[in-house]
């Protein structure tokens, strides 16, 4: 936290996974700073030593707040949830609740991370596009099957959740993905 008491969040703009905080945050009406760290300037910051001291996992986000520093977006979103609970992003209902964490762990775990910049420089130039492409229609192929039965104006009924927290930027990422990645 800074000196102003603001929550500072180590955000990159085109990450997915930072991009979930941000929504979360804002949806919660949080004010907060942001520190950049880009991922391509000087072989990526996230490897520097200072930022690895607030993430080993040397990824993006990590949020400073309440006088502790979380990494991973999911956790992130359950922290808020758990110490600021209005707007509601998990729903009361147990079986609405399981739903809205599975699809956003279906994209979180199951499309976010086989098109992400470390996944695809493993794989090559020449084979990203094809690896991209496969990771995200395989992915939400099984999730229109899922919101088939969960869909009402949002993901999971007719409130906003987590799960939509995690689609909005997964869109825009897939459309980026299928283009090139």
């Amino acid at each position: 936290m800074t000196e102003s008491g603001k929550p500072i969040l180590y955000s990159y703009f085109r990450s997915s996974c930072s991009w979930r905080v941000r929504i979360a945050l804002a949806l919660k009406g949080i004010n907060y700073e942001t520190v950049p760290v880009n991922l391509l300037k000087e072989g990526g910051h996230q490897f520097s030593e200072e930022f690895q001291l607030l993430n080993p996992m040397k990824q993006v986000p990590a949020l400073k707040i309440d006088d502790i520093t979380i990494s991973q977006s999911l956790a992130i979103i359950e922290y808020l949830e758990e110490t600021r609970p209005t707007p509601r992003l998990l729903p009361q209902d147990p079986k609405k609740r399981v739903f809205v964490r599975m699809i956003s762990d279906l994209i979180t775990s199951g499309i976010q991370p086989l098109q992400n910049l470390s996944v695809l420089k493993q794989v090559g130039k020449e084979n990203q596009l094809i690896w991209a492409q496969k990771a995200i229609s395989s992915g939400f192929n099984a999730l229109e099957q899922i919101l088939q039965s969960t869909v009402g104006k949002y993901c999971v009924g007719d409130e906003v959740s987590m799960a939509d927290i995690c689609l909005v930027p997964q869109v825009a990422n897939a459309e980026r993905g299928l283009r090139r990645p």
